[in-house]
């Protein structure tokens, strides 16, 4: 598991992750997945997975099974039906995050039922405590140019919230905007590159690429030329 020691930083840089093609899904691993192992990228604290995926029209993942794990969907581009033995059938849409706590056991399906492709980062996370009933829940919302809260144990702000004490927000920056990067101290932030460009206190960032840190470590992000979409994760 990949862990930077107090006061460090580890930088993932896009073009070194892993990489499934297929005839209709066109996959980027920021971590160990599937057939791609590299005992160094096995995760980075509690975050297992985050993957960049592009689906084609029509296809997608049939049902398939998972257990004790925390997955979360953030829609980039266009959208994905899902459907899963809980009774849900949706449909999640740009804009839109989908948390499910796989608990002790779903089966789910992720189709592309919309006419071009689609884009989203699925994201699992390892639960606080394993065997919980399983849940799901979905939201939509208004990403600014300030961070806006998706994940957060207390709900707050319109948040949902996951079983694990973790932070999540998103924020689209423009030009030269500057995002403060501030996490208590003893947990870990990461930074994920949805689209564009910046930097973090030094370290360069373009589309595809993460940056995980300590608290201290790394304190603010300035957009790029081209303005920014990214993710940023406190982990406990």
């Amino acid at each position: 598991m990949k862990i930077p020691c107090a006061d460090s930083r580890v930088f993932r840089p896009a073009a070194e992750r892993f990489h499934s093609q297929l005839d209709w899904l066109d996959s980027w691993h920021t971590f160990s997945f599937s057939g791609h192992y590299d005992p160094a990228w096995l995760g980075f604290g509690p975050l297992r997975v985050i993957n960049d995926d592009t689906i084609a029209a029509g296809r997608g993942f049939g049902m398939h099974a998972h257990s004790d794990m925390e997955i979360i969907t953030v829609m980039i581009e266009g959208q994905i039906n899902h459907r899963d033995s809980m009774g849900h059938v949706e449909v999640l849409r740009a804009g839109e995050v989908q948390c499910m706590s796989a608990g002790s056991g779903v089966m789910h399906s992720e189709l592309n039922g919309g006419e071009v492709a689609c884009r989203l980062l699925q994201i699992w996370i390892e639960p606080s405590s394993s065997g919980i009933a399983p849940t799901y829940e979905q939201k939509p919302f208004r990403i600014g140019r300030s961070w806006t809260p998706l994940l957060d144990p207390d709900r707050g702000n319109g948040a949902m919230a996951v079983n694990r004490p973790v932070r999540l927000k998103r924020a689209k920056p423009a030009a030269g905007d500057k995002l403060e990067l501030v996490i208590d101290a003893g947990s870990q932030g990461w930074l994920q590159l949805i689209n564009g460009s910046g930097e973090a206190d030094g370290q360069t960032l373009k589309r595809g690429d993460g940056l995980g840190f300590t608290a201290g470590a790394a304190e603010s992000f300035r957009a790029g030329d081209w303005g920014a979409d990214l993710l940023f994760f406190e982990l406990r």
